[in-house]
C-alpha cells in the first residue's frame, strides 16, 4: 500500500517537473522524495485514509526521521 503512495507522489513531483521544462535552457531540479516535511504529511494522510496501517506508518515515518 506504501507504494502506492510513492508511485502517486513520483508521478505528481514528475508531472510538475514536466510542467517547469520547455523554456529558456534553465534546468529546474526537483528532489523526487520531496522535504522531509511533505514526506511526513503525506504518510500521516495515507494512514488517516486507511492506504497504510499503523504499524506501516510507524515503521515508515522511523526511515523518513533517519534520512
Amino acid at each position: 500500500m506504501y507504494k502506492q503512495l510513492i508511485i502517486a507522489s513520483s508521478i505528481a513531483v514528475l508531472t510538475m517537473s514536466l510542467a517547469a521544462c520547455g523554456g529558456g535552457g534553465a534546468t529546474t531540479q526537483v528532489d523526487a522524495r520531496g522535504t522531509q516535511g511533505q514526506q511526513l504529511m503525506d504518510l500521516k494522510e495515507a494512514l488517516d485514509k486507511g492506504v497504510i496501517n499503523q504499524k506501516e506508518y510507524d515503521q515508515t515515518k522511523k526511515k523518513i526521521l533517519k534520512s
